[in-house]
């Protein structure tokens, strides 16, 4: 098996159509590709069993996961590359035309004899035998019934979240802030940029001592530990994840704050104490999903008192062509986020309009939100043993290319982050809003 990198750069290049943008490191140590360009290693032969039999993001990911395949070189030129390379766009024009997996659609053009003899020679080439079975760090259960029940968003959430919060805490920092952070420049520390964050949101909200808060998703509970440490208001925060809750109730208690504020593991369809003066929704309504946001937002809208305000921080995709075909990253609701979904800014508002909402603001913030990641990537790479000890290479691994990937995406404006502000205006039309400018940026 003499000189595998170049047999297979070859043959990649005539499925593919172009050559690949990277070096190649082959299991027999033989390699090929453009000088100075990151290497992609594929450590053992079944790293190329993996993409042949699941062409596209899902194999890839799995011989990442696994550490059959891994990258020396800059990371985020060696994943920005082969997005540029690996993917290709339907021919209909503009920015919301479709990606489609080059491999994928290689495979399936395999009517053009020269690609079926390149495909014959790639199965050679990765050797006898069927895959070995997904990494563990994979979701592996089958999901059946409706999308987004209480059951089966609580079994999301844990296998997201209830992965060791010691873990989380190398990667995010103390502030223990699981969204965009807010930077006034990039020098700026992390730990400052998440409680400038987190202050934006509280002046939007317009937080005053003795209101009540419900904060939808508070992760390790540092909204509402903010909120009612700078605001003054009683605050309720709610989780599906037990260790996220244990975690923020004792924040709470250390800070001196437990008969003021609240940690629930409860889901928010279970919330029945309203009405709330404000409520914050932030990076939990990507769990939501389209069959259930109605109901999200209906249900916000019946527990805020009327003038109350939500502030809802969201990621969001770019339109469909045909949103109908719209399919949930494979990579993401594998590995990460499992039934996560993502939807344009402009249905989120029109969802939250059709509630009832007023929606008085829409501030786009994606560039911060990249370098957030980079900031985690940073942490993570910085740590990397002690992420490894404290999980697995797997789960480690799923991290570094799951945040290293989303930041590209973002600086790429493939996906974007939004904070909505909106409000129960009663019937009269009084919000006492008087928002003529941002006024709330201090």
């Amino acid at each position: 098996m003499a000189d595998a990198a170049g047999r297979l750069a070859t043959l990649a290049e005539e499925m593919l159509g172009a050559p690949l943008p990277i070096r190649i490191r082959a299991w027999d140590h033989s390699e090929t590709g453009p000088p100075g360009a990151p290497t992609l290693v594929l450590r053992r032969r079944r790293a190329l069993r993996r993409l042949l039999w699941k062409p596209g993001e899902l194999g890839l990911a799995r011989a990442w996961v696994s550490g059959d395949l891994a990258i020396e070189g800059d990371l985020y030129d060696a994943l920005d590359r082969l997005a540029g390379h690996l993917w290709e766009r339907d021919p209909n024009p503009g920015p919301a035309a479709r990606r489609r997996s080059r491999p994928a659609a290689a495979l399936q053009a395999l009517r053009d004899p020269r690609r079926r003899a390149a495909v014959r020679a790639l199965i050679v080439l990765a050797g006898p035998g069927l895959p070995p079975p997904p990494p563990r760090e994979e979701v592996r259960a089958v999901r059946r019934g409706p999308l987004h029940t209480p059951r089966r968003d609580k079994e999301a959430i844990s296998h997201h979240y209830d992965v060791g919060n010691d873990f989380y805490e190398l990667v995010l920092g103390p502030s223990m802030v699981y969204s965009c952070a807010y930077w006034d420049r990039p020098d700026t520390t992390l730990e400052d940029a998440q409680r400038d964050k987190l202050d934006l949101v509280c002046r939007k909200l317009a937080l005053k001592p003795g209101q009540r808060l419900l904060d939808v998703g508070c992760g390790w509970g540092s909204m509402v530990l903010h909120a009612a440490r700078e605001y003054g208001v009683s605050a309720v925060g709610i989780t599906l994840s037990e260790e996220q809750a244990s975690y923020a109730r004792k924040r709470i208690a250390d800070a001196g704050l437990t008969g003021q504020v609240e940690i629930r593991v409860q889901d928010y369809r279970e919330v029945l104490d309203g009405p709330y003066d404000a409520i914050s929704s932030i990076g939990m309504a990507e769990h939501v999903g389209a069959a259930r946001y109605a109901e999200y937002t209906g249900i916000l809208h019946r527990l805020l008192k009327p003038g109350g305000r939500l502030l809802n921080h969201q990621i969001a995709r770019r339109p469909e062509p045909d949103e109908a075909a719209y399919r949930v990253d494979e990579f993401i609701d594998r590995y990460v986020f499992p039934d996560g979904e993502l939807a344009p800014v402009g249905q989120t508002v029109s969802q939250l309009e059709e509630a009832g909402f007023e929606v008085r603001d829409v501030e786009a913030i994606r560039e911060h939100y990249a370098l957030t990641l980079r900031r985690w990537v940073a942490r993570l790479e910085a740590s990397w043993r002690e992420a490894v000890r404290l999980t697995s290479p797997g789960r480690a691994r799923v991290w570094l290319l799951y945040m290293a990937a989303c930041a590209l995406s973002f600086e790429r404006n493939r996906i974007g982050v939004n904070q909505i502000l909106a409000v129960r205006t009663p019937g009269d039309g009084a919000s006492g809003l008087l928002l003529r400018t941002r006024d709330w940026r201090g």
